[in-house]
């Protein structure tokens, strides 16, 4: 369905993974969808790096516009040279921005299992500057533009890592920034009928955390957290997020879910998506998810656990108390 066409969408960091999967999402919807990266072309032997080029191709086959634009997001006057190019080939518009760009994997992926004081300082700029400031930086350009037409959509893609501990302070302070900065966005952009929420994917099985499932697979690890990622219960594709976000654009009232989170795989229920493989997958706060976590042996049954939501103030305390959720 081409519930976007006559749309102008931007998707940061779109070479591969997340990124991706929504940009190829807005085009199957019908928008014209401008993409960023540092790669416009695969040039290396690296079969996961993925190339601004590679995506555009992913979009036009699923029967979208697409306008890659090579950037680095860590340079400020190139983001808003991207915003300047818009703004003159779009007469003035600019319907959605999807803030998903993000450098921070491979030093994460270097400080696995090391405490925040054992890693260098530059830990903190590798996770949060093309990240949570890169969001904040597109934000400013985009919102220039959607305050003059009065409408518009932000989504900033954030992480569960906002409200327990996952990857380590530095990355958990970035995901709590991104929602905040979402929140705070909202209360000035609301006047202007320009909306702003946080995403929260599920687990997403890209190109990059695929790997690592295969890594911890061939490592025979068995406990729990582990087992969720090598076994791939419960993953969603990046196309899920896109196909959420893409029906998100469509609702006619939106601005009454700016500044909130919004939980992928619960939009989905609410909007009757269910992913590539035509699954549905649950929410992390569902107990269709939570029981069989814990419970390795009720997974080939979760679909008989009432899929009901653990209440977001015992959510809270349950991440307060535990390091994982």
């Amino acid at each position: 369905m081409k519930h976007l066409e006559g749309k102008v969408a931007l998707v940061t960091g779109a070479t591969r993974g997340i990124g991706k999967g929504i940009a190829i999402a807005l085009g199957e919807a019908g928008a014209t969808v401008y993409i960023t990266g540092r790669r416009l072309n695969q040039n290396s032997s690296d079969d996961i790096a993925g190339s601004l080029s590679e995506t555009q191709l992913a979009v036009e086959q699923a029967g979208g516009v697409c306008i890659p634009v090579q950037v680095d997001h860590s340079d400020d006057e190139q983001v808003r040279l991207l915003f300047e190019r818009i703004e003159d080939e779009q007469q003035g518009k600019l319907d959605l921005l999807v803030n998903n760009v993000y450098a921070g994997v491979p030093a994460l992926t270097d400080a696995q299992g090391k405490p925040f004081w054992e890693c260098e300082p530059s830990l903190w700029d590798a996770c949060n500057n093309v990240g949570l400031r890169s969001h904040y930086i597109a934000s400013v350009f985009a919102s220039r533009i959607m305050a003059k037409q009065k409408q518009g959509l932000i989504c900033n893609i954030s992480s569960w890592g906002g409200l327990s501990y996952i990857f380590g302070a530095a990355y958990g302070a970035g995901k709590a920034g991104c929602d905040r900065l979402t929140s705070d966005m909202a209360v000035e952009l609301k006047p202007y009928n320009i909306t702003a929420v946080s995403i929260w994917p599920g687990i997403v099985g890209t190109e990059l955390f695929s790997q690592l499932a295969s890594e911890m697979a061939e490592q025979n690890t068995h406990n729990q957290t582990t087992s969720v990622i090598s076994e791939r219960y419960n993953w969603e594709t990046p196309l899920f997020t896109g196909r959420v976000i893409a029906k998100l654009a469509t609702e006619p009232n939106i601005i009454r879910r700016t500044g909130r989170v919004q939980i992928v795989a619960e939009l989905a229920q609410q909007y009757r998506i269910v992913d590539q493989d035509g699954n549905l997958p649950a929410s992390l706060r569902s107990l269709r998810f939570l029981i069989p976590s814990a419970l390795p042996s009720l997974r080939k049954h979760s679909w008989l656990i009432p899929d009901i939501k653990v209440p977001w103030s015992l959510l809270l305390l349950t991440a307060l108390k535990s390091p994982k959720i």
